[in-house]
């Protein structure tokens, strides 16, 4: 009752102090780009301004289901396709701030419009009289002439409605927008429990013994995260990946190590406020009775329709096929390092929390290597602009900083994106570092998308952010190599949306199917450990000397080890993830019995943890990834694959990145994907580039 009332409360207030003529919502941005005017944008400006986004897209609606004229092709789908301006810049701000820099008001105002945004999209999709001027202009289409790029947005659209319920009778539309709404709305409670999660434990140690084996890096970090908490003289860490993987890679306190540990793999799992497992458990039964109306036989059948696999059959077939040698080697590796705990004379069995600690010891063994030997020479801007400069290179791109855009948070710089000959490409705003409003992980989104609004080119507005190691004292933000290939990685996803050609904004850039919207994103990651490129950008933060080669001769050396481990706990969560989503009925079941036969199921050795347990599995239970999560391995094939192009030709050749640009980055969803690969490649992508990559073949 109290947050009901908080909720009108806030509604209230919105509306009565935000009018039309200061809600900078309501008309152009008065900023370089018509990028979002963060100086002037407010709380209070969001809910007037979706509730009158929605009004106008019910309006511009009604609009084309009253056109007297015959349904057409220009008046019924791309009519369709321009609805919605409003709602869309509105909606693009608010979700990219209520992932990266959210707080309790944004969150309550996430939960109040989610389910009227379920509604609106329902409101569409069962329009009985806007099916049928689809339908008509969808039965026609091969009398129309249309180009492959206006085929494909009539075909998406028909599609959309179909799925979207347009065909099921009355009283099972009324089911289907009830089930959508409830799981808008547990999506984000699933999402808003996490990040609580996230940022209510806190290690605090107060003797010096308990920092044996820490290196200087974390020890400063920690003191600077306990003095921000008032804990001057004492250390804090927390379950922030940065935070996190240090302790575990290097504390000689077993003890805290498995705490830490266990504080991380129990989010959402305590019981309390914060428990996900009821929720989760909700979203699958749900998931299953949409498929079921929709006349699907699970969640996954429904989702791998618009994907690239197509069936969850092709799936787990496509999984087996590399969990088998994955798992093999992760025994060896699990093996190696109970050696190494017996050597020590230790007289305990491997645990997950031991794994990195070992395996880092191993690693320092076998290659004299480890990531505190490595991070002075990768200083977050010099990395950064170590992509920049492949995007150059590969394409001819330039990177400029802009001090007059504004941002939403002190922390986020913006760069505007050229072609070679100075032609404006797009706006890139980069935000780096952890802080309590900023979910876990690293992502791209768009502020805007590249389309067509008439016969004006629309240029997109792309952000990357991510969740990197902070400066600490004197020193610089220092990356680990994990976090250097996640920077490239992103920067790959915000190359897919800035260099995006296409006339509809449905269809341009990441608009694609979820297994292949990965394949510029990973394909970057190759180019970041490459020796030539790595020389270039891997300087020494304080004396500017290049990393040695001898070094670079070990990264390289090292590029197989931990592959078991490391591509075992992603499949498990893959797995995970079909299990959950190839469910026929909708019994309430136990999230942790039927996680637990899940990885039973697949034989997952005890010593390693499913990368993302279910109680705070984002990925598909609030961040788009169901029946979804083996697309990161699965597009791996495509960019091993693309990746052994340019190594052929050359890792800058002009034409091998001219093509990848034309018929990868640049595409869209105008074509069927591996149509559009094969364009690039001249062939299907071939499972063995991927093996030879993970040192699995």
């Amino acid at each position: 009752m109290k947050g009901f009332i908080k909720i009108i409360m806030i509604t209230s207030l919105f509306f009565s102090c935000s009018q039309k003529d200061d809600n900078p919502f309501f008309q152009a941005y008065n900023t370089p780009f018509e990028t979002p005017d963060f100086n002037k944008i407010k709380e209070t400006h969001f809910l007037p301004a979706f509730e009158t986004g929605i009004a106008e897209k019910k309006k511009e609606i009604e609009e084309i289901c009253n056109n007297t004229a015959s349904p057409s092709f220009e008046n019924t789908i791309e009519a369709l396709e321009s609805t919605g301006e409003l709602l869309s810049r509105v909606s693009s701000v608010f979700y990219n701030l209520t992932s990266a820099n959210t707080n309790d008001t944004l969150q309550e105002i996430s939960k109040t419009i989610a389910p009227k945004l379920s509604n609106l999209r329902d409101e569409i999709l069962m329009n009985e009289v806007l099916f049928q001027r689809v339908a008509l202009v969808y039965d026609d289409k091969d009398n129309l002439n249309l180009t492959s790029e206006k085929m494909r947005l009539l075909d998406e659209t028909y599609k959309s409605f179909i799925r979207g319920g347009a065909h099921l009778s009355a009283e099972d539309k009324e089911k289907l927008r009830k089930i959508n709404e409830e799981l808008s709305v547990l999506s984000i409670r699933f999402g808003e429990n996490v990040l609580k999660e996230n940022n209510r434990f806190k290690m605090i140690i107060d003797k010096p013994d308990d920092l044996e084996g820490l290196p200087e890096s974390a020890i400063n970090a920690a003191a600077q995260a306990a003095e921000q908490e008032g804990l001057k003289g004492k250390w804090v860490f927390t379950i922030h990946k940065p935070s996190l993987i240090p302790f575990l890679q290097y504390s000689a306190k077993r003890d805290l190590r498995e705490k830490i540990f266990k504080a991380y793999i129990e989010k959402g799992n305590n019981n309390d406020d914060y428990d996900n497992k009821k929720i989760l458990s909700r979203q699958a039964a749900l998931r299953v009775e949409k498929a079921n109306l929709l006349g699907y036989k699970t969640h996954a059948d429904f989702i791998l329709e618009e994907n690239m696999a197509k069936t969850p059959d092709k799936v787990y077939e496509f999984l087996d096929k590399i969990w088998k040698p994955a798992l093999l080697k992760a025994k060896e590796e699990a093996k190696a390092l109970q050696e190494m705990i017996d050597k020590e004379d230790k007289n305990f069995k491997l645990q997950p929390w031991d794994w990195w600690y070992y395996a880092e010891k191993i690693r320092k063994e076998k290659y004299n290597i480890d990531d505190e030997l490595l991070r002075p020479f990768f200083k977050l801007e010099n990395v950064r602009n170590g992509a920049f400069d492949v995007a150059n290179k590969l394409y001819g791109i330039t990177f400029t900083e802009r001090h007059d855009i504004p941002r939403y948070h002190e922390e986020v710089l913006t760069f505007e994106v050229n072609e070679a000959d100075g032609s404006h490409i797009g706006i890139l705003y980069v935000d780096y570092h952890p802080r309590p409003g900023k979910r876990g992980g690293a992502w791209m989104n768009n502020y805007r998308e590249q389309y067509y609004k008439g016969d004006i080119e629309i240029r997109p507005i792309i952000c990357n952010v991510c969740n990197f190691s902070r400066p600490t004292g004197d020193k610089p933000a220092l990356l680990s190599l994990e976090e250097v290939e996640t920077l490239f990685h992103e920067f790959g996803h915000a190359l897919h949306g800035l260099l995006a050609m296409g006339r509809y904004k449905s269809l341009t850039g990441t608009n694609v199917p979820r297994d292949f919207v990965e394949l510029p994103s990973q394909i970057m990651e190759n180019w970041a450990t490459d020796p030539e490129v790595i020389k270039s950008y891997a300087l020494h933060y304080q004396t500017g000397q290049p990393i040695p080669y001898e070094y670079i001769d070990k990264i390289q050396k090292a590029r197989y080890f931990n592959q078991g481990f490391i591509t075992v706990e992603y499949m498990a969560a893959a797995y995970l993830d079909m299990d959950w989503h190839t469910l026929t009925d909708s019994e309430k079941r136990d999230a942790l019995d039927f996680e637990n036969k899940s990885l039973a199921g697949i034989g997952l050795i005890p010593e390693i943890v499913v990368r993302y347990r279910s109680p705070y599995f984002q990925h598909i239970f609030s961040g788009g990834y169901s029946a979804g999560y083996y697309s990161y391995i699965w597009a791996e094939v495509l960019d091993a694959d693309a990746f052994e192009a340019f190594k052929e030709k050359g890792l800058f050749d002009k034409e091998t990145a001219t093509a990848f640009r034309e018929h990868v980055l640049s595409a869209g969803y105008s074509d069927d994907p591996m149509e559009m690969y094969k364009r690039f490649r001249g062939k299907e992508p071939d499972i063995k580039a991927l093996l030879r990559n993970r040192g699995l073949f």
